[in-house]
């Protein structure tokens, strides 16, 4: 009995020194991630088609999404069609780059505020109408950034005339996923197939659930939405509903995808009348500054949408160059708890932004149309990126590293999702720069350059942030278009 007394300190000591060494092994995983010495412009390399859109991924195993720590993911719906309903282990913010439609974010336990009540009068006449209630239907359109919180189903649908195209940014290292760190979708519909998951790999498992659900007593496991798994008599029971209509929405023959057309026409919901969507949105969300006072938004009433793409919304504007505009916790101030902003920005013709680095944030850069010549350095003043930034291509710049861009089409547009809710950029050229700021000795000494010539690399440059690649400056100015 002495002896195994006397074991215990050294078993709790073994103990202690193999947990502290495991931890420290994983954050040195974690620290090594943004060790790149290249950087690449990266394109989807997973496609899902589905029956009225197409889903495309990029692999989240790579190392650039690894150091930021966050998924991307393009989701293309045709007309009438229907993304369904769904909830991520993530929050994610989604850019709308193109058309429009309306989408819900269904907080549990929130009212439901949009009723239809048309018809009760008709009940007592032996004619019964269908009504239905459910939480507030949202508008968006091009320009829109759209939060989503983790765990809040959503679902999207496309009542225009052309094609939604929208690009989205899973934080998968945000403190709201208390998962690993691999986005996870959960299905509420559909048999849809998972956007970050090779095909082959899914027919796999495909065929093991298939083979599971052979074994099983009731279970679907071949079939991918949540309800699925459960035994179809419990939920019966769940919902008070025939065992039958459970089986329905345990389809695993439903090979439509994510993406589906509504039968019928249109889709059937309560909302807003819809002849001025436009005036309808800005009167929904007015833009608000400042920290907010804890009563006019609360859990039910979130603001989960902000302009940017809108010209008179610009932050900062040239008409020669070009303008950018940005979201974060002071417009959008549900973006303070989950720690995200982001910027959109466009450069004309030979334009540049001058070089800058982000102070508190990685930012994750897509091109939405045309191209750019960028070039990215590191702390050892290494360049690990130097090229162009195409239409439909991802760049993650990662915090503190340097990075230039300059626009080689007529016209090039980009969105970059930043993981801080008011991420900051310090630029290095320019009149609010780091070197406007410090002394022309200091300078002079530092690059081992005349005084003169210390002079002229400070105040040469007139602008801030955007200008003209030719030298000829261009008045910045508020956008009034």
């Amino acid at each position: 009995m002495a002896k195994t007394t006397s074991l215990l300190p050294l078993s709790l000591c073994f103990l202690v020194f193999f947990t502290g060494c495991l931890a420290r092994q994983q954050w040195q995983q974690t620290q090594n991630q943004c060790q790149l010495d290249r950087i690449q412009a990266l394109e989807p390399n997973n496609r899902v088609e589905c029956e009225a859109g197409r889903i495309e991924s990029w692999d989240p195993s790579h190392d650039q999404f690894q150091c930021a720590g966050v998924a991307v993911v393009r989701r293309k719906i045709e007309p009438n069609g229907l993304l369904l309903p769904h909830f991520s282990n993530s929050p994610q913010l989604i850019y709308i780059i193109k058309g429009r439609g309306i989408n819900g974010a269904v907080i549990s336990g929130c009212p439901e505020t949009f009723q239809d009540s048309r018809g009760s009068s008709q009940q007592g006449q032996g004619r019964r109408r269908f009504q239905d209630q459910h939480q507030k239907i949202h508008h968006f359109r091009e320009g829109d950034v759209l939060f989503i919180p983790a765990g809040i189903p959503y679902w999207a649908y496309n009542n225009g005339n052309e094609e939604v195209v929208s690009v989205s940014l899973i934080d998968v290292s945000n403190n709201a996923n208390q998962l690993d760190l691999r986005p996870r979708k959960f299905h509420l519909a559909g048999n849809p197939e998972h956007d970050f998951e090779p095909q082959e790999e899914q027919r796999r498992r495909g065929e093991q659930g298939h083979s599971r659900g052979q074994q099983g007593s009731g279970q679907r496991s071949s079939c991918n939405n949540v309800f699925c798994g459960f035994d179809s008599r419990i939920l019966a029971e769940a919902f008070n509903v025939d065992q039958k209509l459970i089986e329905r929405i345990q389809n695993d023959n439903d090979d439509r995808g994510q993406i589906v057309k509504v039968k019928g026409g249109e889709l059937q919901v309560v909302r807003p009348p819809s002849l001025q969507d436009e005036r309808y949105e800005q009167e929904e969300s007015p833009r608000r500054y400042g920290r907010g006072n804890g009563i006019e938004e609360t859990l039910c009433s979130w603001r989960l949408k902000e302009n940017i793409g809108d010209p008179s919304r610009a932050d900062i504007y040239s008409p020669e160059t070009g303008r950018i505009s940005t979201v974060n916790s002071f417009n959008l101030p549900i973006l303070r708890q989950y720690q995200l902003s982001a910027e959109y920005g466009v450069l004309k013709n030979n334009a540049l932004m001058v070089p800058y680095y982000n102070l508190n944030a990685h930012s994750i850069v897509y091109a939405i149309r045309g191209r750019a010549r960028i070039q990215i350095v590191d702390n050892y003043g290494q360049t690990v990126f130097d090229g162009e930034l195409q239409q439909g291509q991802v760049l993650t710049v990662p915090q503190n590293f340097a990075i230039v861009k300059r626009a080689e089409s007529e016209r090039f547009e980009w969105v970059s999702f930043k993981t801080n809710d008011n991420a900051m950029i310090s630029t290095l050229a320019g009149k609010t720069s780091a070197i406007r700021g410090i002394p022309a000795d200091v300078l002079a000494n530092a690059f081992q350059i005349s005084r003169e010539e210390a002079s002229r690399l400070k105040f040469n440059r007139k602008e801030s942030t955007v200008a003209q690649g030719s030298g000829s400056p261009g008045a910045g100015r508020r956008a009034d278009a």
